[in-house]
């Protein structure tokens, strides 16, 4: 393959990668609908079944999802990262909002997660289910109000909801909400009163509606909308709200969690870890979702007590917060099949913005380390440029001469590569090498939450959305229109022109990519030129010397 065309090629796999990016950038970042705050849940239909089988009992807890006594108040809870409303009736959490956290930069709104809208549904649920079927579900809790607030300087809230369910249980089923924190405990202090021992389980479960953030588009490679769970056997595993209808879930494993995952949130319940827990889903027929956990069995016997703990995880997916919770849970800020490659850029992006507060400048800084790092790689690719734009008046003339054979002028064309020690493909390779490194960190600027709405000059407030003005990309452009003149032309002016228009076109697809890529591309973009061109003029200036030194020998 010629020389120009293999560039050509390269460039279209660039544009490729640059459309699929923008297919994932549009899917993860649709136009947002307003949400409707409706505290009432809606009535659900509950599958009787007479089969006693593991999955199928599951799916009739599942499903046992109650609706709110208009007559009883939701209890309130607030802390200074979560605002929760937990239903009196079987004392679930049915709202969660995270106060850190906008829905936007123009709005004060918090992102709202958890709560009982008929389509955006999503509900965190424990209970305690016996041998024989029964559950605390339609237990109503008490509690001595309904409004706690976790003062300042305060580091936790403990809110207790007491119950006595019909088999002769009195169940303390407390939250412990901490400062600053967004996981949750959970723990039942059960007595049992009855003259008979309880047998059973402890579930705890995250149920929600299908309702992704966008359609699913031809490159379908954005953020993961679903469910996932981990297993000593496999630590992370993503389920899809699809995958769930064909393959329910049916593991169990000692330790581990399950979670319920979108952009740059999640909410995981991670129960104990030193015992067997059964991990299972289910669809129910009103098309809500659920993952859940089957803790170990506990028999209490009349008069006994048992104290049964937890914890519930609502909030953004930061890797500290996570790694803390449990083992892999850090996982779920899913950075693809080039996770490796992400994780290390975000690290050393962190550390550099714990110096400078501003992740456009780390950005800019982390773009200027790795470009260093491949400096000799690139170095090598331009040093091939230059030596084939020299060579430029050559193959033109051989092009001429052996215009009507084509083999002759391969042969020619070889010839003369091997005599002046030029190989094109150490222009290409240096290029196909550092693309991974573009899409690793693509995934860093769109997974890590601690991006989102992060501002870094003047106009640009938000580095996770496109630029509103388009002025990075009109730069961008600018500047591989510049580096595209420092390459050697193709002599076809048919593909010439082809070239000199994929600028134009790179440009409209940064359109709509996040300013922080785009920043990310534009200061690779000014790096590769200086350098480049000082590759250049010192490729020139030798081969001046080089030419005055046999013209001077010559002459002597």
């Amino acid at each position: 393959m010629k020389t120009e065309q293999r560039r050509i090629v390269l460039m279209l796999a660039l544009a490729l990668v640059m459309g699929m990016l923008w297919h994932s950038w549009r899917q993860a970042h649709p136009v947002t609908t307003k949400t409707v705050d409706n505290s009432q849940s809606q009535p659900v239909t509950v599958n009787n079944t007479n089969d006693n089988s593991s999955l199928n009992n599951h799916a009739i807890i599942a499903n046992n999802i109650e609706s709110t006594d208009k007559n009883l108040p939701l209890i309130h809870v607030k802390t200074d990262v979560l605002d929760i409303k937990i239903n009196p009736k079987g004392g679930d959490i049915v709202y969660a909002s995270l106060l850190k956290y906008s829905i936007s930069a123009k709005s004060t709104k918090p992102i709202v997660m958890m709560n009982t809208h008929n389509n955006t549904e999503y509900l965190a649920k424990s209970m305690l289910v016996s041998n024989s079927g029964q559950s605390t579900q339609n237990i109503v809790f008490t509690s001595p109000k309904v409004n706690y607030t976790l003062q300042q300087g305060d580091s936790k809230l403990i809110v207790h909801l007491v119950g006595r369910s019909d088999n002769g249980l009195i169940i303390d089923k407390s939250y412990t909400f901490y400062q600053g924190k967004y996981d949750v405990g959970v723990n039942y202090a059960i007595k049992n009163t009855s003259e008979t021992a309880w047998n059973g389980n402890l579930h705890t479960l995250l149920t929600r509606a299908d309702n992704p953030p966008a359609k699913k588009g031809f490159f379908h490679i954005s953020s993961f909308f679903g469910a996932s769970y981990s297993t000593s056997d496999d630590a992370y595993n993503k389920v899809s709200f699809k995958k769930m209808t064909k393959e329910p879930v049916n593991t169990s494993s000692e330790g581990g969690w399950i979670a319920m995952q979108q952009h740059y949130f999640l909410s995981a319940w991670i129960p104990a870890s030193n015992q067997r827990n059964q991990y299972y889903s289910n669809v129910s027929d009103n098309g809500l979702y659920t993952i859940g956990v089957k803790g170990q069995q506990y028999t209490i016997n009349p008069g006994q007590e048992q104290q049964l703990s937890t914890a519930l995880y609502v909030g953004p997916e930061i890797a500290s917060n996570l790694k803390a919770l449990a083992p892999h849970l850090e996982l779920t800020i899913d950075y693809g099949f080039l996770w490796f490659i992400s994780v290390i850029i975000f690290w050393l992006m962190q550390k550099i913005y714990l110096v400078v507060g501003n992740w456009g400048w780390s950005i800019i800084l982390v773009t200027i380390i790795i470009k260093t790092l491949f400096y000799k790689l690139s170095a090598t690719s331009y040093r091939s440029m230059a030596k084939m734009r020299i060579l430029q008046p050559k193959i033109k003339q051989l092009q001429e001469r052996y215009a009507d054979d084509k083999q002759k002028l391969t042969q020619a064309t070889m010839e003369l590569y091997r005599k002046e020690k030029a190989n094109p493909l150490t222009g290409c390779l240096p290029i196909l090498i550092q693309i991974p490194v573009f899409i690793a960190l693509y995934w860093v600027l769109v997974e890590s939450v601690q991006l989102r709405q992060a501002p870094f000059i003047l106009w640009i407030q938000d580095l996770a959305i496109k630029d509103p003005y388009y002025v990075l990309p009109i730069l961008n452009g600018l500047a591989m229109f510049v580096q595209q003149k420092l390459n050697p032309p193709p002599p076809d002016p048919t593909q010439a022109k082809l070239m000199m228009l994929m600028p134009v076109f790179l440009t409209f697809v940064f359109m709509n990519f996040p300013a922080g890529l785009v920043l990310y591309w534009l200061v690779n973009s000014v790096y590769s030129i200086a350098q480049q061109y000082y590759i250049m003029k010192t490729i020139d200036k030798h081969d001046a010397k080089m030419k005055y030194k046999k013209k001077a020998k010559s002459k002597a």
